[in-house]
């Protein structure tokens, strides 16, 4: 297995190809982006960002860090390489966008998955400074980008896969950098998911059938998977740092926040749903 930084990199200013130059990332214009001593670059220009420290912050960072190392999520892992690596060509370099990678865990558990018989060329993006730091302290191997999914500091039809996983797509961005025959591989939470710490921190959840995604414009459906199991968490931590990397934690009032946060254990659903979309050629 050979894992290396994925380096069709774009100004984020113009569009135009960077050139890694000793510490710093420079375009053909003189834009120059300089590489933090931790290894990653940050390529959000100020103009773009809608807040002083967008994304999530460091304590929401470190708890995602901690619940995912311990391994709950490993079966979300495990079907994400599978679908990434699916029908991948063993004798050429993959290359792999996950966009909105947070700390890195997924991309280090594809790198893990793909053995030793295929060659990942790997790019993390997030939009928070925090886990973009996080990811780069965790691997050194793959390039760590600062950047939004809205503006993609990715040359055009560069990759082979983009993971966008409880993320936040933007489909004309991902048709534009991945190669036709490319995939995007998506997970998005079903209806039962976490259903059990819902109930606890609303006071009423809504009951929704669940939504088949449809294919975004230049793609089609090559597949879904529903990956779905039980969790069991024993411990305050465990609970406290699951519910500080979701959504939920800022979406409740405060007495379901306190209502979490008395548990000593909690048994879940996890219910996702993995689909993978194709890059279709133009004409196609």
């Amino acid at each position: 297995m050979t894992i290396t930084a994925f380096d069709a990199l774009a100004c984020p200013l113009d569009g135009a190809a960077l050139q890694r130059e000793s510490g710093s990332w420079r375009c053909a214009s003189g834009h120059n982006f300089d590489v933090a001593r931790q290894g990653y670059v940050h390529l959000l220009p100020v103009q773009k960002k809608r807040s002083l420290d967008p994304g999530d912050s460091k304590v929401m960072v470190a708890a995602r860090q901690r619940f995912l190392e311990a391994g709950y999520y490993q079966p979300i892992a495990e079907a994400v390489s599978r679908a990434t690596l699916d029908d991948a060509p063993a004798s050429t370099t993959l290359s792999c966008l996950d966009a909105g990678c947070g700390e890195g865990y997924y991309l280090r558990q594809l790198a893990w998955a793909a053995g030793d018989e295929r060659s990942l060329a790997l790019l993390g993006l997030d939009i928070s400074k925090w886990a973009v730091l996080a990811a780069a302290r965790e691997d050194k191997r793959p390039s760590w980008v600062v950047g939004s999914n809205a503006n993609l500091p990715v040359l055009p039809g560069s990759l082979d896969r983009i993971l966008c996983l409880f993320g936040f797509p933007v489909y004309p961005e991902f048709g534009r950098v991945l190669k036709p025959g490319g995939k995007l591989i998506q997970v998005d939470a079903g209806q039962d998911h976490l259903r059990e710490l819902r109930e606890i921190i609303y006071p009423e959840i809504r009951s929704e059938s669940k939504k088949v995604t449809p294919a975004p414009e230049g793609f089609r459906r090559v597949a879904s998977e529903d990956v779905r199991f039980s969790l069991h968490l024993a411990g305050a931590e465990p609970i406290a740092d699951l519910l500080a990397m979701t959504p939920h934690f800022y979406r409740a009032n405060a007495e379901g926040r306190e209502r979490a946060a008395a548990l000593n254990s909690l048994s879940l659903t996890v219910d996702v749903c993995l689909h993978t979309f194709e890059r279709v050629a133009e004409g196609d």
